[in-house]
């Protein structure tokens, strides 16, 4: 059995180092081969000669340094098909696996008497909280996108929402939709993904414990009141901002009735940050 696994890197050489050292110390996976595909957007600060010098075997290859994160993932997931593997793992640069973490995801790559092929998703800790940072996500509500984590310490759970820090998907998701749609440039790739593989009918699930540590780096996702209204707009159309026409045209295609409710609270955290804030303190 083979596994394509799949990187996209920028001015992270420590950290992406450190991924793959603890990628190439997987344990428990018998004769399961993997083949690395790692893309790097135009790197300075030497990551590609590092990785190189050390991981020689991985297949490296070179972005415009205008990819972003999904740009990234798309590509090295492009060149990894050619490879026909049985499953994609989906591996965050940052994020450092435990040693069974690959070995622990295979145990639940199909369900219900192995009738069903399932992404399965890995849940990451964040080591300074304390708290889980990625995993999955369980919908309230199929008509929004508000969502809660889910997630069990000792049996796998489903969910609706993927984080693509570790996920393993079998190759007949990958046969029947491809691959992350190119109508996103950084984030939301991953969430528009687990929510395609669903309506084709596959399962998403989370398998139990934590296989990995990350840290959460999104922090607030809008901009305070200090900041200038010409840099908030900025920010609200920029693809690691708000990602405004991305974010809309994902709540156009899955959650249509909540297109109203997510256009005015884009523009309330862009023109009225200050009222969010409040809002926001008072559990809106």
């Amino acid at each position: 059995m083979k596994i394509a696994v799949l990187l996209a890197t920028f001015n992270r050489k420590e950290k992406t180092l450190t991924c793959l050292e603890s990628l190439y110390k997987q344990e428990g996976l018998g004769s399961t081969s993997l083949e690395v595909f790692l893309t790097d957007d135009a790197s300075s600060d030497g990551t590609v000669a590092s990785v190189m010098g050390i991981y020689p075997e991985i297949h490296i290859l070179r972005g415009t340094g205008s990819l972003f994160w999904a740009g990234g993932m798309r590509n090295s997931w492009n060149n990894a098909l050619n490879a026909d593997p049985d499953f994609y793992l989906l591996l965050n640069d940052d994020t450092i696996l435990i040693k069974t973490a690959i070995a622990d995801l295979l145990k639940y790559s199909s369900i219900d008497g192995n009738s069903i092929p399932a992404i399965c998703v890995g849940s990451t800790l964040d080591w300074h909280t304390g708290q889980i940072s990625y995993g999955g996500k369980k919908l309230r509500s199929k008509n929004n996108i508000k969502s809660d984590t889910v997630f069990s310490k000792t049996q796998y759970v489903e969910c609706d929402l993927g984080n693509a820090n570790i996920m393993l998907v079998p190759k007949a998701v990958v046969r029947k939709i491809g691959i992350l749609s190119d109508a996103f440039t950084h984030a939301l790739a991953d969430y528009d993904y687990t929510l395609r593989a669903k309506k084709a009918g596959f399962k998403v699930i989370v398998a139990p414990g934590v296989l990995g540590n990350c840290m959460d780096d999104h922090g607030k996702n809008w901009k305070s009141a200090n900041v200038s209204l010409k840099d908030r707009i900025k920010y609200l159309k920029s693809p690691k901002g708000l990602a405004y026409n991305e974010y809309m045209g994902f709540i156009k295609e899955h959650f249509p009735l909540h297109a109203p409710s997510a256009f005015l609270k884009l523009w309330m955290k862009t023109l009225f940050p200050f009222v969010w804030d409040g809002l926001k303190k008072n559990n809106y």
